[in-house]
């Protein structure tokens, strides 16, 4: 019987021109490079245009298109309207702006599209290598383990999957009602929300997430958190982890990592330390002893895409007990064997340190941008931030129609705009407003939060790509919008 008659005509999604696509992808990479090198000549924001939200709003496409008209629509329709967190005067939230040897490695990583989760390949082995790198950055021992994921989120829920499996062995097969009392977690106000979606995802309850007060520097408060310990076990409930904060999310405050550990150890609990952008500092001596205690942490979490300037989307978490942390997720199943040689043998499999199988390559990112740049590079970076919130907070002391709500102790700096009222909700609404005028002047693109009850400018400078200058743009447009409304 011959071929043919069995089968229809076989194709492939491969270019049939393949000279054209090759041209296409040159376009493709030069206006990248041209985008990323004209970034400071953009607004820092632009809202996306009607026609282009419109244009997502086609049917399912059944004929094949050019590759290149496929390709205009996501330079006219897509690119002009980004996030824009690669220009130098975003400040939001805490998001790096990435780097061009970055984006090619996420090409090189798309090229060869290998799954990071079993078998013998290169891959695995680069993923190993930032990991290594990590524990070396963090003080952790080598003998420690750790995983890579898409964010903080997944790496703090990560981290607390193995500090609840590892407090009972039996709660991976017969759950939490396997536990005599219920389970209690402990964090200060400040901590993430991420935090409270993990406690529940992981079956726990939010409601039963303390959240510890805060002092007047917004860190835990050590007195009240051993307060509730107690109360907590006299009500027959089971203390089991205690979260610390290196860098909270809305002022930067380093909680007393030390004394957190020690108060953990005292009570039979796992320390964790969400680090996701605090922890970076550890690399410079100067923060050795700010940030003294993220080595006696049980677990870390931390983001290379925000204050090691990655790409998105890329995060670490460390586990000192490599052995709570496999049998926190290994499961032996025949098509998932490791083989004395061949494909299927190699290095312990990732998708026993975490709940993905199906995990992208994206340690090269990471791997690539350590090499091109070294700790020193990174060291004055991180550095540079550091004093660019400084150098903002004395613009912002200079200036008396604005208030800094509190010295920066990392990279974020909370002010607002006074004017010549003390009326809070007046005040809020008019910082409101100024942060809105920002964004769509396309001055800049910092983010808010509120600090007592005051609505408050907030920059978060992850950003190498920030000057001076920017700073001192942000604070005179700030003046000038303020000073625009009467109240």
């Amino acid at each position: 019987m011959k071929t043919e008659t069995i089968l229809p005509e076989e194709s492939t999604l491969d270019p049939q021109d393949w000279n054209s696509i090759r041209a296409l992808g040159h376009q493709m990479l030069n206006d990248m490079i041209d985008y990323i090198q004209s970034a400071a000549q953009r607004p820092a924001w632009k809202k996306p245009s009607s026609y282009a939200v419109a244009s997502m709003q086609q049917p399912l496409p059944e004929l094949p298109q050019e590759a290149a008209d496929v390709y205009e629509d996501f330079f006219t329709q897509v690119l002009p309207f980004n996030t824009n967190n690669i220009h130098p005067r975003f400040w939001g939230w805490v998001q790096g702006g990435g780097t061009i040897t970055g984006m090619l490695a996420d090409m090189l990583a798309s090229g060869m599209n290998a799954n990071v989760s079993i078998g013998e390949h290169m891959p695995m082995y680069v993923e190993r290598q930032v990991i290594n790198w990590a524990k070396e950055m963090m003080g952790f021992p080598a003998t420690a383990s750790g995983i890579l994921l898409s964010g903080g989120s997944l790496a703090n829920i990560t981290a607390m999957i193995v500090a609840r499996n590892h407090f009972n062995n039996n709660i991976r097969q017969k759950g939490l009602q396997s536990m005599p009392s219920q389970l209690i977690v402990y964090g200060s106000a400040e901590t993430h929300n991420c935090v409270s979606k993990g406690i529940e995802v992981i079956g726990i309850g939010s409601d039963n997430f303390r959240k510890v007060p805060v002092d007047e520097n917004y860190c835990i408060d050590l007195k009240v958190l051993e307060q509730m310990i107690i109360a907590d076990k006299a009500s027959g409930y089971t203390p089991f982890c205690i979260i610390g904060n290196a860098g909270t999310v809305n002022t930067g405050a380093i909680d007393p990592l030390t004394e957190l550990s020690a108060i953990a150890k005292a009570y039979n609990c796992w320390f964790h330390v969400d680090g996701a952008f605090g922890a970076i500092p550890k690399i410079l001596p100067e923060f050795q002893q700010r940030l003294q205690g993220i080595e006696l942490a049980d677990s870390l979490a931390f983001d290379y895409h925000k204050w090691l300037y990655v790409n998105y989307e890329v995060a670490c978490v460390l586990i000192k007990d490599a052995a709570a942390h496999r049998e926190a997720f290994a499961i032996a199943v025949s098509y998932l064997a490791n083989h004395e040689r061949g494909l299927s043998s190699g290095p312990d499999p990732f998708s026993n340190y975490g709940m993905e199988l199906s995990r992208g390559f994206k340690a090269l990112k990471v791997w690539m941008v350590m090499k091109e740049n070294g700790m020193q590079k990174y060291r004055q970076l991180v550095r540079q931030n550091i004093r660019q919130a400084q150098y903002l907070a004395g613009l912002i002391k200079q200036e008396p129609s604005l208030e800094l709500l509190l010295e920066p102790s990392l990279n974020i700096v909370c002010f607002r705009y006074v004017g010549d009222t003390t009326d809070t909700e007046q005040l809020n609404l008019l910082n409101k407003e100024i942060l809105m005028q920002l964004h769509e002047k396309g001055i800049a693109a910092p983010t808010y939060t509120f600090l007592n009850g005051k609505y408050v400018i907030r920059v978060a400078i992850t950003n190498h790509r920030t000057r001076s200058s920017d700073l001192d743009q942000l604070v005179k447009a700030v003046i000038h919008i303020g000073g625009g409304f009467s109240l």
